[in-house]
């Protein structure tokens, strides 16, 4: 079992032709919703991946709750540890350029009311050989809670380091498994502008420090990762992208969703990196997650 603790949101998405500078206002080519939210996303991709998979998060009591959990209901993850309460459901404002890349403001909502109760409650349905996965959308006394007593039951933590926070390198080292992109990676090592070669330097180092397995995202240049005292490389499919909001929160998914299915290291690293790709072919976070079989065909 897979539970992911974390945010659930509705996203608010609006297309351009490039996107703005800052004090700069451009015209929009379309706006469209979807279900959306880190936690939400990476439990979808996990679900999709073919694992069995519990949703902990909170939603309001408006508009946007239903509509935000549909895609996770439609696949049959598990939502009875979805609170529903009288604070809006959390939104993110996105704005996609021509050529993939995007720009997001995130309003937490009612994910800004989890708490370390939230976390033990969860806890208390973890078996060890659980996973349990987190990211920073919800608020960090109960993201340390989850991390610190799931850890101690025998319930492997995978921690994705987004969106980036202040304590980001501190609750880093709670982790079971973290994952991160080369910024976040960056203020888990505590340098700035690595080139690839000071990357692997610093993720050698690390991993050496604290035994902890650490997976870092390049975009097009696939994964690098450091487990069991070696490091391994995976590369993802060769793209031309559309959206690339969903791609991390998939990669998430699909990996840990591989690892709870037995598969080894390698290959869920790169069954992971090939849903990543896929993810970017169409716009949106949950809409554009792969099923499981187009990624086999893909592999």
């Amino acid at each position: 079992m897979i539970t992911v603790f974390g945010s659930i949101n509705m996203d608010l998405i609006a297309t351009t032709e490039r996107l703005p500078k800052p004090g700069e206002t451009v015209s929009g080519n379309s706006f469209s919703t979807a279900a959306g939210g880190k936690g939400a996303n990476q439990a979808l991709a996990a679900r999709r991946a073919g694992a069995s998979v519990r949703m902990s998060g909170a939603v309001g009591r408006d508009g946007f709750a239903e509509p935000a959990l549909a895609l996770l209901k439609q696949a049959g993850t598990d939502l009875g540890d979805v609170a529903h309460v009288d604070i809006p459901t959390g939104t993110a404002h996105i704005l996609v350029g021509a050529d993939g890349e995007n720009m997001i403001a995130v309003v937490p909502g009612a994910n800004g009311t989890m708490t370390a109760e939230d976390a033990d409650a969860a806890i208390a349905k973890l078996s060890p050989g659980d996973i349990v996965m987190l990211q920073f959308e919800i608020p960090v006394p109960a993201v340390e809670r989850m991390l610190t007593v799931a850890r101690e039951k025998g319930v492997t933590t995978v921690l994705n380091l987004a969106p980036l926070i202040a304590d980001a390198a501190r609750l880093g080292r709670l982790a079971d498994i973290v994952i991160a992109n080369e910024t976040e990676f960056e203020r888990l090592a505590g340098e700035d502008n690595m080139d690839a070669t000071a990357r692997e330097a610093a993720l050698t180092r690390l991993h050496a420090e604290t035994g902890q397995t650490i997976i870092v995202t390049l975009g097009a240049d696939g994964v690098i990762a450091a487990r069991d005292g070696t490091l391994h490389r995976s590369a993802g499919l060769k793209i031309e992208p559309v959206d690339t909001v969903g791609a991390g929160d998939t990669f998430c998914g699909y990996f840990a969703a591989s690892l709870a299915d037995g598969l080894d290291f390698p290959a869920a690293l790169r069954r992971a990196a090939v849903a990543g790709s896929l993810a970017c072919l169409n716009p949106g976070a949950q809409p554009a997650i792969p099923l499981a079989e187009d990624v086999a065909k893909r592999l």
